[in-house]
């Protein structure tokens, strides 16, 4: 079965990783890349879209460049100490130029949030849009079209954490502290979303021999994730993500997403009438009413749809999934 997709995204590290198994993977259609501000500014994550589009061989690929800050707050501060200044752990070749005639070398004549509108209408019930930043695209292209839940497939998020800590607070993942009202707005809609967040994505990391593996393996794209992880790598270790025995390593949060459209029984699931905090010491917490009650304020009363959130992964397979499928796809 193949999957029209469009990844709406923030490159990245793990952006990057998402990318590289959308562009491998036999039974994903990618449509194109429509850029958000997050990991750095939007202009430098739309280079870097057009950059790994080159580097692993998709020159049939679009990018749509997006919003340059959330939709009502003010913008945060981006995660260069995480990815880098680049966005791509101090990787990017500034000097690139795109090869003249890629899909991707000129940025499409419509911005992310009409372009996504734009293919849900051309291709109604066929595209899958996965987004695995900021949430401000999305919002936008709700705000214009408010039939768009009905003209997707399906919605697929990476952000939130729900029983997991969160890792820009204590409780809010960066995806959705970086616009909290957007992430608020999309989860309110009747579509078949899908959150993906921390609760899995903490649980499905990459080690340095996985890494490696590709390095020696997977040709161009092998040593682009390899080179670019090298500094969110050691981010992890900073942080004591890996135990002392064990071998440095990373998550792959925006493959994760990627992958539970292809292995969604790989994925256990919960669901309930879900909402984003936008304000105070919790903005940015994923919230769900897992019980059904009516309670005693009122901020559940006009929420009606349930959103399904991933709980549980079987992360052995879907990290195989994704090594066998960059490993096979060899771009020399």
């Amino acid at each position: 079965m193949t999957h029209k997709v469009i990844l709406d995204t923030d490159p990245g590290v793990d952006d990057a990783m998402a990318i590289a198994l959308c562009v491998a993977h036999p039974d994903i259609e990618l449509l194109a890349l429509t850029t958000v501000f997050g990991n750095v500014n939007v202009d430098q994550t739309t280079r870097n879209a057009q950059y790994l589009l080159e580097i692993f061989g998709a020159r049939d690929v679009v990018v749509a460049k997006g919003m340059a800050e959330p939709l009502v707050q003010p913008p945060r501060p981006h995660s260069e100490s995480v990815h880098g200044a680049d966005g791509l752990g101090n990787y990017y070749d500034e000097h690139w130029v795109p090869t003249e005639g890629a899909a991707h070398e000129k940025l499409h004549d419509l911005a992310a949030a009409e372009y996504i509108i734009e293919q849900a209408r051309q291709y109604p019930g066929e595209i899958t849009l996965i987004a695995v930043g900021p949430l401000s695209n999305v919002g936008k292209a709700l705000q214009m079209e408010p039939k768009l839940p009905s003209l997707l497939r399906s919605l697929i998020i990476m952000g939130g954490a729900l029983d997991e800590p969160g890792n820009v607070t204590p409780v809010a993942e960066a995806n959705f502290l970086n616009d909290p009202h957007a992430a608020d707005q999309i989860l309110a809609e009747e579509w078949p979303a899908t959150v993906i967040g921390l609760d899995v994505t903490h649980k499905i990391m990459v080690s340095d021999s996985h890494l490696a593996q590709l390095r020696d393996g997977a040709g161009r794209t092998g040593k682009l994730l390899w080179d670019s992880s090298r500094f969110y790598v050691d981010f992890y270790a900073s942080k004591g993500a890996a135990k002392d025995d064990e071998e440095p390593s990373c998550a792959m949060h925006d493959a994760a997403a990627v992958l539970y459209m292809l292995h969604p029984d790989a994925f256990e699931l919960v669901s309930g009438r879900s909402r984003v905090v936008d304000s105070g010491i919790s903005v940015g917490q994923l919230t769900c009413d897992r019980k059904g009650y009516v309670y005693a304020l009122p901020h559940w009363e006009n929420v009606t749809s349930s959103t399904a959130i991933a709980m549980e992964v079987d992360s052995d397979s879907v990290r195989q999934e994704f090594l066998t499928c960059l490993l096979q796809h060899h771009i020399a």
